[in-house]
């Protein structure tokens, strides 16, 4: 067994600029500064307040599973606790991180993910390990059954179903953008029947992005989202308005997941070429971009997220006050 990690070690300061999925979750930003120095308390009362809100433990576990020490760490604090769910589930899914990133092996992971499993059958934290290691890893059977998994546990799990919409978007990449593809079918079946303030009604938009990518890694359209024609089309600005106003009307402030689906939104409509719209999802967005899907297809993310945002800002910007227009103002214009 690796030696766990010093109790303390120098504090690891965050340049800026760099993608942090923490987002303004202010409470896992001060654990995760507790992890980093070696203490268990403050993650163990995170995770123990977090409780069965499976979104929220889903993302936080997955933060934390990002550190450089967690795999040792989380290791030390299940020998202390052998009996704790929380010890397991961040084990289960620091070891299927390492193996996405070739640094252990996935049997391991995904033993490390049964086996937290079995200590909280109710939790679909242990799956979505499982199903991360799928998705990228594993069989078409392996990844429904993951997801499978999540999903009987709960039924919208938000991560799982960005995770198996970018399965499918990769099947039969010579079907084009064809609105009956089998991701767009799955995101506009979730849409369909999720409660009507579910942020899985961006779900649709993802998938298109998420075509995209699978499109341009195949060659099949060009590799500039704007170039592309990929956005644009009656179909397509169906698709981004009924996001859109899905925005406009629930946005959801206390999703742990929501600025995921920002940049979703805000880069659907930068490579729509709808400014307004843009300019009003950016000031949401504000300091926390994500690399996906600003990386599609295999560029820079943070040199492609700030073209975007300050073509939009820049384009929005009234004469008097030079203030981006207010969110609620946009569907005026439209």
């Amino acid at each position: 067994m690796p030696s766990p990690p010093p109790l303390l070690h120098p504090r690891r300061e965050r340049p800026s600029g760099v993608f942090d999925d923490a987002f303004d979750d202010s409470e896992l930003i001060a654990a995760r500064a507790a992890q980093d120095q070696g203490r268990r308390q403050a993650v163990r009362a995170l995770l123990q307040r977090t409780a069965d809100d499976w979104d929220r433990r889903g993302h936080r576990i997955c933060v934390l599973a990002r550190e450089p020490y967690a795999a040792d760490w989380a290791r030390d604090w299940l020998a202390a606790e052998p009996g704790s769910a929380d010890a397991a589930a961040l084990l289960a899914l620091t070891l299927a991180r390492r193996a996405l990133n070739g640094k252990e092996e996935p049997a391991a992971a995904r033993a490390a993910c049964r086996a937290a499993a079995e200590r909280a059958p109710a939790d679909p934290t242990p799956w979505l390990g499982l199903l991360l290691l799928a998705r990228d890893l594993g069989t078409d059977e392996e990844t429904a059954d993951a997801f499978a998994e999540v999903c009987r546990r709960h039924r919208d799990h938000h991560h799982a179903h960005h995770l198996m919409t970018a399965r499918l978007a990769e099947l039969r990449p010579e079907a084009g953008a064809d609105p009956g593809h089998e991701a767009y079918a799955f995101a506009d079946r979730t849409a369909a029947r999720a409660p009507a303030d579910s942020p899985l009604a961006v779900l649709p938009v993802v998938a298109h992005a998420e075509r995209f990518r699978a499109l341009a890694a195949a060659g099949l359209v060009p590799a500039d989202p704007a170039a592309s024609g990929h956005w644009s089309g009656p179909w397509a600005r169906q698709l981004l308005e009924a996001a859109f106003d899905w925005w406009l009307e629930w946005e959801l402030d206390e999703h742990p997941r929501r600025h995921v689906d920002l940049n979703f939104l805000a880069h659907a409509m930068s490579c729509a070429g709808r400014t307004a719209e843009a300019a009003a999802l950016f000031q949401r967005i504000d300091r926390h971009p994500t690399a996906r899907p600003w990386s599609y297809p295999g560029r820079e993310p943070g040199a492609a997220f700030r073209a975007a945002r300050d073509r939009a800002l820049g384009a929005a910007q009234p004469a008097s006050d030079g203030a981006p227009p207010d969110p609620q103002e946009v569907i005026t214009e439209r």
